[in-house]
């Protein structure tokens, strides 16, 4: 995998590729997967200010996204045996020709329909499953990790030498803070990895936590990395934040994505400690729940994804982006009636509604 690093700059990128037009006068529509997660709504609300037409799929038929898409379908969860037969369905009746995942869970059903969507006219890009099954598995990633000589902290499923404390007890597999402990007693992490199988123990970092957004190639070059402080958070996901620049922890999740053999969009989290040494902790195969920052730097790694998508040679451009932007998140709600009436936003100004 090549490590060839854009710098950051000062400029936002250009805006993405217009949308294209299907045979039959009316443009094609992008069915995005995870519609009531926090990166699938971003995805979903960027792909639709690009111009898009929109196909928001979710388990939860109350799912965000589907109020902020063109149109919101409900499918089985990504584990379940007829996801794949299920998405075809959709693209099929709303006429999809490219489809986005933002769920890690799904993406081995995915892959292995992944014949199947092409010969339906689906245009997907898929990471390798050996990269996501490292990404997925917090101790086969500290394996790779220690292999590659990327920092990454001390990790054990089971005897706790060489880990020292404090501690951080987590599941094996899961995503933002579920499940995990924190823990200052060797005694009480022993306990605690005896309960299940599925835990492992790490040494608890210190320092300032970041999120990298990532793009890599098909063919590994990596085009973008935006890094951002995870200035405050809430069930591991980031509500306030802010982009910054460092070559350290761009050269450092460059290693670590390369030593997993990822393509397509990435986030890497890690810290930075009071020395400046940079240790990343793991890397989800997929966009982010902290996305609209990297976007509002200028960084838009959606349009950029979905050309690759649709145009599997097309060379993708170096991203840049700026640094020093911040993000508040906020509460944001989407309204329904039972019987499909609108149902207007008590607070957007009446004559936006009219």
């Amino acid at each position: 995998m090549t490590s060839a690093l854009p710098q950051p700059r000062s400029a936002p990128a250009a805006p993405g590729p217009a949308p294209t037009v299907h045979p039959d006068g009316g443009a094609p529509a992008v069915l995005v997967t995870g519609a009531g997660g926090p990166a699938g709504v971003a995805v979903i609300r960027r792909l639709v200010a690009l111009g898009h037409r929109v196909v928001a799929a979710d388990a939860d038929p109350a799912a965000a996204g589907g109020a902020l898409a063109t149109v919101g379908v409900t499918v089985p969860r990504g584990d379940h045996p007829r996801f794949v037969d299920a998405l075809l369905g959709v693209a099929a009746a709303q006429g999809a020709d490219a489809l986005v995942s933002t769920v890690a869970e799904e993406l081995p059903q995915l892959t292995a329909g992944a014949d199947r969507l092409a010969a339906a006219g689906i245009a997907s890009w898929l990471p390798a499953l050996a990269a996501v099954d490292l990404c997925c598995d917090k101790e086969a990633f500290a394996r790779r990790m220690a292999a590659a000589g990327v920092p990454h902290p001390a990790t054990a499923a089971d005897e706790l030498a060489g880990v020292p404390g404090p501690w951080v007890v987590k599941p094996r597999a899961g995503r933002g803070s579920r499940g995990v402990r924190l823990l200052d007693d060797r005694a009480e992490v022993a306990a605690a990895l005896r309960e299940g199988a599925d835990l492992i123990a790490q040494t608890r970092l210190a320092g300032r936590e970041f999120t990298a957004d990532a793009l890599v190639d098909r063919a590994g070059g990596l085009r973008v990395v935006v890094p951002r402080w995870r200035e405050e958070t809430k069930a591991g996901i980031s509500v306030k934040g802010r982009t910054f620049t460092s070559a350290a922890v761009t050269a450092v999740v460059a290693g670590a994505l390369a030593a997993v053999g990822l393509t397509g969009p990435a986030n890497v989290q890690g810290f930075v400690a009071d020395d400046g040494a940079v240790t990343v902790v793991e890397i989800n195969p997929r966009f982010s729940g902290g996305l609209p920052l990297t976007l509002a730097a200028g960084a838009d790694v959606v349009a950029a994804y979905l050309t690759g998508v649709r145009e599997p040679d097309a060379p993708l451009p170096d991203l840049s982006f700026r640094p020093g932007v911040s993000m508040s998140r906020y509460f944001a709600e989407t309204y329904a009636s039972e019987d499909g009436s609108p149902v207007a936003d008590p607070c957007v100004p009446a004559a936006v509604h009219a």
